[in-house]
């Protein structure tokens, strides 16, 4: 009961931080004027709510339950090297990603994980919203919804629009690049440029039945430094929830100990109490997945596992993916379609020389012409998914 009470306190005290964000970049006050205005908004919001907030336990168990277990990947066409690639006018190619999204289909997956990038609608709003529209209708012919993530703080700190690098042999992800890179990050007058991109896309496809969730920030702090990803983080949330999306919002905790609340990082301690699901990424085997898992269930959130499967890190299809239909873990392997982005080689290829093709893949599932790279993993996930 203890337990309940402070947790919930805390709940309403982060509340009331992304409420403050949909009003406080618009105008400057200071001292006692402003204390005055953040009282009288704390106590409209705990009436009436400036912002929608976090949603109830009950609504987010209830709309778990309307579907189905969840399975799919993070999902990037082979003939991309990264997200901007992927997105570009000149380089979106939606007959490679039918193609490809028809061997998800035929695998039994029913949903992707899908990368965005700030600089694609900031260059041009219409034409980047209309290419997610196109992607959206294709994958809905496929059977699969989409989850989106608005930014990255992993891997190349410096993106840049144009043609993009060809892929270095035998490297793995080695063209991969944050969103919204460095230079934003760490000024916070230019964090406010986000703003309008996040309300953008929430407002053009809040309430698309063809998106099942909007992940808003894919590992904070693993690129970055903390002291510049939670405040983003925090604006996120912030503006997610004035938009009010009638789909799930969240970002997962990827590193830490997730077992006592009270010793939480700052980064996890607002990923868990503001995500309307509990998300986590694992690239562990099925005895560190368990505990991961069992750390979670605490947070009485329904879970998603939107990273997991590194198969020479000891995280397999064989030995994680059964577990989490077991327990209706909704489930994103890392990987799919083996092309530019180099998956299948390790991430010690940053360091390690690798001149070939390795024996064992370390992500991905197909070949590009749809051949799998294990045939008895390819059965396996199809006895499990259909």
């Amino acid at each position: 009961f203890f337990f309940f009470k402070q947790k919930t306190a805390y709940e309403i005290s982060l509340g009331l931080v992304g409420s403050e964000m949909c009003i406080r970049d618009r105008r400057r006050v200071h001292g006692a004027e402003y204390m005055g205005i953040m009282y009288l908004i704390s106590y409209i919001v705990l009436i009436a709510g400036v912002c929608a907030q976090r949603w109830s336990k009950e609504k987010a168990e209830e709309w778990y339950a309307k579907r189905k277990w969840i399975v799919g990947c993070n999902f990037i066409p082979s003939n991309a090297i990264n997200q901007l690639e992927m997105w570009q006018r000149e380089t979106f190619d939606l007959a490679t990603t039918d193609r490809e999204l028809g061997y998800a289909e035929n695998l039994g997956f029913n949903s992707l994980r899908v990368f965005l990038h700030y600089l694609l609608w900031e260059e041009d709003k219409k034409g980047f919203m209309d290419r997610m529209d196109k992607f959206l209708t294709l994958s809905a012919r496929h059977h699969i919804s989409i989850m989106f993530v608005l930014l990255d703080d992993v891997w190349n700190p410096n993106p840049k629009l144009g043609r993009q690098p060809e892929p270095r042999p035998h490297v793995h992800n080695s063209g991969w690049v944050q969103s919204p890179g460095i230079n934003i990050l760490r000024d916070l007058d230019k964090q406010k440029l986000l703003e309008g991109y996040v309300k953008d896309l929430l407002v053009r496809f809040g309430k698309d039945d063809r998106v099942l969730l909007w992940d808003l920030f894919n590992e904070p702090g693993n690129g970055n430094e903390e002291k510049h990803s939670l405040p983003m983080l925090q604006k996120l949330f912030g503006w997610a929830r004035e938009v009010n999306p009638s789909q799930p919002i969240a970002s997962a905790v990827w590193t830490g100990d997730w077992r006592d609340p009270a010793r939480l990082s700052n980064l996890n301690k607002f990923m868990l109490y503001n995500s309307d699901l509990t998300i986590f990424h694992n690239y562990g085997n099925l005895d560190s997945f368990r505990h991961a898992y069992e750390s979670l269930k605490q947070y009485e959130r329904p879970i998603i596992c939107n990273e997991y499967m590194a198969r020479t890190a000891g995280s397999t299809f064989q030995g994680v993916l059964p577990y989490m239909k077991e327990h209706k873990i909704g489930a994103y392997n890392w990987g799919f379609v083996s092309g530019k982005t180099n998956t299948i080689y390790p991430w010690d290829s940053w360091q390690k020389n690798y001149t070939e093709e390795p024996k064992v893949w370390f992500h991905d599932i197909y070949r590009q012409d749809g051949s799998p790279f294990d045939a008895a993993e390819d059965t396996l996930i199809k006895s499990l998914t259909k």
